[in-house]
């Protein structure tokens, strides 16, 4: 049985039961949104082009387990988001970034 009484548990689910979105809006009121947008790292630094020989720096736009970041995670503009992903997938088929984690 539970320790809980009776008339707590069937309040909580009877306002549930009630209107459905008074539980959604409670879940997302307590997620935090930042209204600004991230800058394009190479717009901001007037890179020219992404080099597949950087490797180092391919690494920060991948997962660990080896895709490819996408651009609302990873900040870059369109425009650079494809070059990225040119670099990327070249380096990988020269072996110098994993297709997929190591083991």
């Amino acid at each position: 049985m539970r320790s809980a009484s009776p008339a707590s548990s069937t309040a909580s689910s009877a306002a549930s039961a009630k209107d459905p979105r008074a539980a959604a809006a409670g879940a997302a009121s307590e997620r935090k949104f930042f209204g600004r947008r991230k800058a394009c790292r190479f717009c901001t630094d007037k890179v020219a082009g992404i080099s597949y020989k950087d490797v180092s720096m391919l690494r920060n736009y991948l997962t660990e387990r080896g895709k490819i970041m996408p651009r609302r995670l990873s900040g870059t503009c369109a425009r650079h988001q494809r070059e990225l992903t040119l670099a990327i997938k070249r380096a990988r088929n020269i072996a110098l970034v994993a297709f997929t984690e190591e083991r």
